[in-house]
């Protein structure tokens, strides 16, 4: 079984404390992350990359009257508005500066379309539309998440990758939640359905 590695959106954004979105120890699983990449461990390293443009509907600044955090009705069901974050060819949407880049195979890039988000490396948030990931990882492989956030990115990504007929392994102390309440319960509930959460 090939082994790959998938690093879930370790952007400046989330990672770094000026970032718009900043998940608090971001820039704690920078190292672990290039650790792993570095161990020779994996066939195929793959990095998602948020990469959304400025009139993206996420976007609460987009919506009058709607504040972060918000919760809106889409054509693909609810969306939780964020402040402006991850916003194409910007700082925010940048890899962090010491994550080693260079390791990567390949870059996916979700969100890009302006009116449906993308939490999951394999399908947007309609589940419906691909990021083209999946036919790359459509069943039989081995994988293992790491990056950001571990409630809404990785959690959608891991999900996603057992559907589609994968063993999946979430690395927890490679990932870090919007909040700590919000890890705690997205990793339980990843493990309910059969990931495999590691240290």
């Amino acid at each position: 079984m090939n082994k790959s590695l998938i690093i879930i959106d370790a952007q400046n954004d989330f990672a770094d404390p000026n970032g718009a979105l900043y998940c608090v120890g971001g820039e704690t699983i920078i190292e672990p992350i290039n650790r792993l990449m570095a161990s020779g461990e994996y066939d195929l390293i793959v990095a998602t990359q948020d990469w959304h443009p400025q009139n993206h509907l996420s976007f609460a600044a987009n919506h009058a009257g709607k504040k972060p955090l918000d919760i809106i009705d889409v054509s693909y069901g609810k969306q939780v508005l964020w402040a402006s974050h991850c916003v194409q060819d910007s700082f925010g949407a940048a890899f962090h500066s010491r994550l080693d880049t260079f390791r990567f195979n390949f870059i996916v890039r979700k969100g890009a379309r302006a009116q449906i988000d993308s939490y999951s490396a394999f399908f947007e948030n309609d589940k419906v539309t691909s990021t083209g990931l999946e036919r790359l990882f459509g069943g039989g492989y081995e994988l293992d998440f790491a990056g950001i956030a571990t409630d809404f990115c990785v959690k959608s990504s891991a999900i996603d990758a057992l559907r589609l007929g994968n063993k999946v392994s979430v690395l927890a102390g490679a990932c870090v939640g919007v909040t700590a309440e919000g890890a705690a319960n997205a990793l339980d509930e990843m493990r309910s359905l059969g990931v495999l959460i590691k240290p």
